[in-house]
């Protein structure tokens, strides 16, 4: 059985390179570190290309490399070492689709975007889409925060707002309609925490909607879980004895 004892190994340092945007666009692949986005991955039915573990953990299945622990730690983007890294193809859906999306507008944090995504997944939403100046949802911490979601939403990246479905809702703090429950196809539009979304944008909306809160804003992630709580939540039920 070979075992890769260095950190040197041309493996290991394509994945350090898959770190980086330019390398991953070029490659078409991304790296997802840890147990649970592995087991993440496996369960939405989306195989690793390849993938290394510690030496004596049989973890990712028979396909993975064995790989002394120093050696893997040394490559890990985080900062306790991993036990298990996969690389796995890049999947951008050609278009994003309804009923439900989250469209990001400049929103440059990583860690923003992956909560997005798995705000997404929880609440159900059929895709998310990413314009521009985004983070890219393929960074390790984008992958890290989405907590697996990266593998169950499709992931769009748009040019125009007129590639949303549905009714596009611009969420513009303290603008707008109280944000409601969506009656029908909807885009959720969330733009960066400072700038918020382009007037071009807002403007282009069928609806500009708030979330109705006492502070200035909310950031991007939270903006969005909030609006997608909102957006997909049931009526209120009112009993009475009669």
């Amino acid at each position: 059985m070979n075992i890769i004892t260095s950190p040197q190994n041309p493996h290991l340092q394509q994945l350090r390179r898959l770190t980086r945007k330019r390398d991953r666009e070029r490659a078409g692949r991304f790296v997802a570190e840890g147990e649970d986005l592995i087991a993440a991955a496996e369960l939405a039915g989306w195989p690793a290309l390849e993938g290394y573990r510690v030496t004596g953990s049989e973890l990712g299945g028979s396909g993975f490399t064995d790989v002394e622990e120093k050696a893997l730690a040394a490559v890990s983007t985080l900062g306790s070492g991993t036990r298990v890294i996969g690389v796995y193809e890049q999947r951008w859906a050609k278009a994003p689709v309804g009923p439900l999306c989250v469209y990001l507008h400049g929103v440059g944090d990583p860690g923003n975007v992956g909560t997005v995504l798995r705000s997404a997944q929880a609440f159900g939403a059929s895709s998310v889409a990413v314009g521009p100046d985004c983070a890219d949802p393929y960074s390790p911490k984008a992958v890290r925060a989405s907590m697996g979601a990266i593998f169950g939403v499709p992931v769009a990246r748009v040019e125009s707002i007129t590639e949303l479905p549905g009714e596009r809702v611009a969420l513009v703090a303290h603008a707008g309609e109280p944000l409601r429950r969506s009656s029908g196809p909807t885009t959720l539009l969330v733009g960066a925490e400072r700038e918020g979304l382009p007037e071009d944008v807002v403007s282009a909306c069928e609806r500009v909607a708030h979330i109705p809160i006492e502070g200035e804003s909310l950031n991007a992630a939270m903006a969005a879980t909030v609006a997608l709580y909102e957006t997909t939540r049931q009526p209120s039920r009112v009993t009475r004895d009669d």
